[in-house]
């Protein structure tokens, strides 16, 4: 085993009594304490259901009060069902003596059934752990013996309560465990959550500075350093400066969205013709890459068409800094989604990257590389968008280059 740890020994060592069985009540594994305790062997258990094996109390058959198998029944059932632990905390079930084949020794058992789920979420196996208690209940009649007369009466009813408010605590103490480890997976979830935030805040302030840096140091040097002012060339200080403000105004844009998709914001939805909205997002720039196109007609979505035109332009925007000379982009129709693809015959992105590229301000090398002042946010922009739609945006295989897919749900 990879862990190095051999759970079918520590299983069959184990000094609590187990068995394992189907959701169908089928003993498929039994540990040596479970076999010493009922005086059976693997033979008899294995492959059996269990209520073939301990049938209706053999000791008491007409004793209403010693109904242990009908108790096990009911709580086994409990645990398919709910999917949750359950508890027994008294049953009677007597045990053959060495006496004689019809001989009969009285015998209480308290008993914890607890699911197993296989990857589906189903209950796959019932872990059902047994606990002899006959020597507690016949401790409590000798101490009711000793008592005065007529105290017998009183305490029989007494004993049982006793045992059982025992195994409630105990059934309260596990799930009292339960919540407390499902709060600390909460807390630490929470405390990873505030620390991404935290990080991403430093990062953004990070850019933010970039372009506001640049800014001020084209004025301080404009104004502090004669012959070297705006007098000199202009045009290209003020295009320098009107790249840095454009830069700005880039980053302030994606955090807004971002606060807005953050904040669950709700946007204006319409009727969304994928196809018309290509053509007219590709009207409105200019692009240095060739473009092909492939539009099915009438694939439409119900969405909000100005976050759909900037999940397209975020996602042509990175085709065109990768691409090698071709960006196609396809529209087509896949009940029940509407599809839209964005490809490029770029250098691609490898599988181990294709969900790391989504992370807020996460830029591969490449990017960094192609497009130094880009600020990581295009394309987790672009996932929020497609799932705050109800879709879904992913990065898929492709030959050459990267392909992103946007899943839509197709409106009739």
């Amino acid at each position: 085993m990879e862990s190095g740890v051999d759970y079918e020994a520590v299983f069959k060592a184990s000094l609590t009594p187990l068995l394992v069985l189907t959701p169908e009540f089928v003993i498929v594994a039994a540990n040596d304490s479970y076999l010493e305790v009922s005086e059976r062997t693997l033979a008899d258990l294995l492959g059996r259901h269990i209520f073939t094996v301990f049938p209706a109390n053999p000791g008491a058959p007409n004793d209403p009060d010693a109904q242990g198998a009908e108790i096990l029944r009911a709580s086994l059932a409990r645990v398919v069902a709910t999917g949750q632990p359950d508890t027994v905390a008294l049953q009677r079930y007597d045990v053959q003596a060495t006496g004689g084949p019809r001989v009969f020794e009285e015998r209480y058992w308290s008993s914890v059934n607890t699911p197993v789920f296989g990857p589906d979420g189903e209950v796959k196996l019932i872990i059902h752990r047994a606990e002899e208690v006959t020597g507690f209940l016949q401790q409590l009649r000798r101490s009711r013996g000793r008592g005065v007369t007529g105290a017998r009466a009183e305490m029989e009813p007494m004993e049982t309560r006793v045992y059982a408010r025992a195994r409630e605590l105990l059934d309260l103490s596990e799930r009292l465990k339960r919540a407390y480890r499902q709060q600390s997976e909460s807390m630490s979830a929470l405390r990873e959550a505030i620390e991404r935030q935290r990080r991403f805040v430093l990062d953004a302030s990070h850019d933010l500075r970039n372009p506001i840096t640049g800014l001020l140091t084209e004025l301080e040097v404009a104004l502090s350093e004669p012959g070297a002012g705006p007098d000199t060339d202009l045009q290209q200080f003020l295009r320098r400066l009107l790249r840095d403000a454009e830069r700005l105004n880039d980053l302030v844009a994606d955090l807004l969205e971002l606060s807005r998709l953050d904040n669950s914001t709700p946007a204006a939805t319409e009727l969304v013709d994928l196809a018309h909205l290509v053509v007219d997002e590709l009207g409105c720039r200019t692009l240095s890459a060739a473009v092909r196109t492939r539009l099915d007609q009438q694939v439409v979505v119900c969405a909000s068409r100005i976050r759909l035109a900037r999940l397209l332009s975020n996602l042509v925007a990175n085709a065109e800094r990768h691409t090698s000379t071709k960006i196609e982009i396809i529209v087509t129709a896949e009940p029940p989604d509407a599809v839209l693809e964005v490809i490029d015959d770029g250098p691609g992105i490898a599988p181990a990257d294709r969900e790391r590229i989504f992370e807020r301000l996460r830029r591969l090398d490449d990017a960094r590389r192609l497009d130094p002042g880009g600020s990581g946010l295009g394309l987790p922009i672009a996932r929020e968008i497609a799932q705050a739609c109800g879709g879904h945006l992913c990065a898929a295989d492709h030959p050459t280059g990267a392909r992103f897919v946007l899943r839509l749900p197709l409106t009739a």
